[in-house]
This record gives structure tokens, C-alpha cells and sequence, in this order.
């Protein structure tokens, strides 16, 4: 495992965040809209999707595009490329069947000093895109909105949201790498097989449902931080 590898985890990782996140702003408006006023957005997603829509236009369903697609761009380099770092170093420090003995916990440990490092920058970009979405007012472009969250705020501004981040991000993705490995492998399990006795196909969909599995309860697990996190960065620092 060279260089190469560990860049090729990461633009891969960075890829795959910034489409996937950028793909569901509309959703991710919905949400937030929801945590902040609950009072006035009170119907449900679907029903949110039609207040925002018949409010401000479907345009308003793409605010924060360009601070979530740039921010997990950046977040996904740190997380993937960082997981498999600290990973396989971790494995090759503790030896081939210890590493393999304590998978689970090599799981979790990558998985948090990954998403740690990754947090430091993504915080900034998420602070924009919750401002966005909290204020119609504020700039809805990434570059006019930095520069006003750094006039108005100070850099402070930026990282209001540190805490609730880091809350939100780690346990989701300890959880998301760690029950993803574990649905894997016991998917494998159950097939009485494994994965150089399965075409690439097979294990692409082997990857996709596990990765649903993990989503799903990385999503229930990180659910209040995020709430917290949107509600720290509606009106700023402090």
C-alpha cells in the first residue's frame, strides 16, 4: 500500500460524498428547515418539499449546493483516504491475526481519527450551507456567504458548530464503517463463501447492501447531534 493507494481512497471517497451529499441538497434543505422551525414546517418531507417550493421556488430546494458538494468533497478525501491509513497501519502494527481478531476495533479507531481530521475542514463549508438554508437573506453562493459569515462573525463563526460535528460526524461514521464490515461479513457468512470466490458484481452488491444496513443506523445514531448542529449554526457563533 503506497502513496498511490492512499490518494486513489481518497479522490475516490471525496467523489462519491460530494455527488451523493450534493444529489440530496433538496432533501438536506427539507431537513434542515424541519430542525429549525418545526412549528412552521410541520407536515412531513414531502410537505416541506411543497412549502418551500410554493414559498420561494424550487430553486430554494438547491440552497448550500456549493458548500455541501465542495465540503464532502473535502470531508470524503479525509474520511476514506484517513480510514484506510490509519486501517492498514494499524493491522500491520498489531500483526496479520491480531489485526484480524480485533477488526471491530481497528473499525472504530480509523474511523474516528479519520472523521476527526476530516470534521477541521468541514466544518467551515457546513456553517455556510445551515446559514443558506437557515436565512434567506444570507448569500446563497459559497465564496459571497464565506465572506460574509467571516465579516460578520470572525473566524469563530466558522466553527460554532465544532462540538455538535464532532458528535454528529464520529459516531456516524465509527458506526457506518463498523456495521458495515460486520453486515458484510456476515452476509458472506450466511452464503458460505467469500470475496475472491465471488465475481466483482456479486461483491459490488454484497457492498451495496451492507452499506444501506450501515447508512441506516449510522443515520438513527448520529440523528440528535445533527438537530444540534443546525440549530448552533443558525444564527452563528455563541
Amino acid at each position: 500500500y503506497d502513496l498511490t493507494y492512499y490518494v486513489k481512497s481518497a479522490v475516490a471517497g471525496g467523489i462519491c460524498c460530494s455527488v451523493t451529499h450534493g444529489a440530496l441538497t433538496p432533501v438536506d434543505v427539507c431537513k434542515t428547515r424541519i430542525q429549525l422551525d418545526s412549528v412552521k414546517y410541520n407536515k412531513g418531507l414531502v410537505g416541506t418539499f411543497r412549502q418551500v417550493v410554493a414559498a420561494e421556488g424550487s430553486g430554494a430546494l438547491l440552497t448550500g449546493l456549493g458548500a455541501t458538494a465542495a465540503g464532502y468533497f473535502v470531508q470524503g478525501w479525509f474520511k476514506f483516504g484517513g480510514v484506510e491509513f490509519f486501517k492498514i497501519n494499524l493491522a500491520n502494527r498489531l500483526g496479520e491475526q491480531k489485526g484480524w481478531d480485533n477488526r471491530n476495533k481497528i473499525y472504530l479507531a480509523s474511523a474516528a481519527g479519520a472523521e476527526f481530521i476530516a470534521d477541521l475542514f468541514l466544518c467551515p463549508l457546513e456553517a455556510v450551507r445551515i446559514r443558506s438554508v437557515a436565512d434567506p437573506s444570507f448569500p446563497q453562493s459559497l465564496p459571497a456567504g464565506a465572506a460574509k459569515m467571516l465579516a460578520t462573525d470572525g473566524i469563530g463563526g466558522f466553527y460554532a458548530g465544532l462540538g455538535p460535528i464532532l458528535f454528529k460526524q464520529i459516531p456516524y461514521t465509527m458506526s457506518k464503517f463498523a456495521v458495515q464490515g460486520m453486515a458484510a461479513e456476515n452476509m458472506y457468512n450466511y452464503l458460505g463463501t467469500s470475496p475472491a470466490q465471488m465475481s466483482s458484481s456479486q461483491n459490488v452488491g454484497i457492498s451495496l447492501a451492507s452499506g444501506v444496513i450501515a447508512g441506516v443506523a449510522a443515520a438513527i445514531i448520529s440523528h440528535p447531534a445533527d438537530t444540534l448542529l443546525s440549530k448552533v449554526n443558525k444564527s452563528g457563533a455563541g
